[in-house]
């Protein structure tokens, strides 16, 4: 008795789906950005500052958060391109166009910056990612220093502005927008203002400690080491909501009679013409380090208020944000 046998065509078919199903198994294994695999490389992570400053801070956290957690195989690289207030590293991202692996820190201070420089490049020329954190600027004095309380800073200025000097990061930042909004609402020229811009937290906390500047205003991370240490004395933070600095409640400038409530906040871009695919695949990624425990626990060492998010949300936001900061510059005359 003879078996049964399958018609040749039927075998051929059966044999050809194989094929495909293990060419796509393979394909999906291996294949980084947008795929079931994305990041199969290592990530270049651009910080376009100096080391020490919030940028640096913020993708050096993240990289320890995917790396300790296991939430990509290789290493996150994070490099620091300092200039332009963030210009020069936008310019270089150019250069990695569709590269789904080429990441950079962004932020408030980065549209300020360009839009004090009236750059050629801007943040449209990147892939928007998401937004993640929001943090109050804090306004800082040597621990030696004359001004006591931040009304006592505003006097000074509103009597003669050539009597302070500011120190904080890139001209037009964040740090320079809180300055000139607070010295706005006390009724002061914002446009006398005499600032030192610096590319990094540590040359800023230099110039303090040297004397170059009287005052300091940059994230309240930045400072914090330093306040608990005793080198340095807060007089104020800038948003309205206080919280705990160095161990003790932070004034505001509401507190003072100044009705300012700014934060500061930062994201992450990837290079320009990325596919919706892989900015997808970075997303996801960024949607497992931001339910870890590992970021939450580092949300609240650094005091930073969890500010997230992504998809059209986050690139509405980003859209948002540049027309704000024209409005700002415009009225205060920076």
């Amino acid at each position: 008795m003879s078996l049964p046998t399958r018609p040749a065509g039927r075998l051929a078919a059966l044999s050809s789906v194989a094929v495909l199903v293990l060419a796509s198994a393979g394909c999906s294994s291996s294949d980084g950005g947008g795929s079931a695999g994305f990041p199969s490389e290592s990530i270049q992570f651009m910080v376009p500052s100096g080391a020490g400053g919030g940028w640096d801070t913020t993708a050096r956290t993240m990289a320890k958060v995917l790396e300790g957690d296991e939430l990509v195989d290789d290493s996150v690289q994070v490099s620091n391109v300092e200039g332009g207030g963030g210009a020069t590293g936008l310019a270089k991202l150019q250069g990695d166009k569709g590269d789904p692996y080429s990441w950079m820190m962004t932020g408030l201070v980065m549209y300020g910056a360009l839009e004090q420089a009236s750059s050629d490049v801007t943040l449209e020329d990147s892939t928007p990612i998401a937004t993640l954190t929001s943090e109050a600027e804090a306004f800082v004095v040597p621990a030696d220093s004359d001004y006591q309380s931040i009304q006592d800073v505003v006097e000074a200025y509103t009597g003669d502005p050539d009597s302070v000097t500011f120190g904080g990061g890139s001209a037009g930042g964040s740090d320079q927008m809180v300055v000139g909004e607070l010295m706005s609402k006390a009724g002061g020229d914002a446009g006398a203002m005499s600032y030192v811009p610096y590319d990094g937290g540590g040359e800023a906390i230099a110039g303090l400690l040297n004397g170059d500047v009287e005052v300091g205003v940059s994230g309240v991370s930045e400072f914090e080491e330093q306040i608990a240490s005793g080198d340095l004395r807060l007089l104020a933070i800038s948003t309205a909501q206080t919280q705990d600095v160095a161990g003790e409640e932070a004034p505001t400038l509401q507190d003072a009679g100044y009705d300012v409530d700014f934060a500061n906040w930062r994201g992450v871009v990837a290079a320009p013409d990325v596919s919706d695919e892989d900015a997808q695949a970075i997303t996801d990624l960024l949607d497992e380090m931001h339910d870890s425990q590992a970021w939450k626990d580092a949300l609240e060492e650094n005091g930073w208020a969890d500010f997230y998010k992504t998809g059209d949300e986050a690139t509405s936001y980003f859209e948002s944000e540049s027309d704000r900061v024209a409005g700002i510059y415009d009225e205060l005359g920076l």
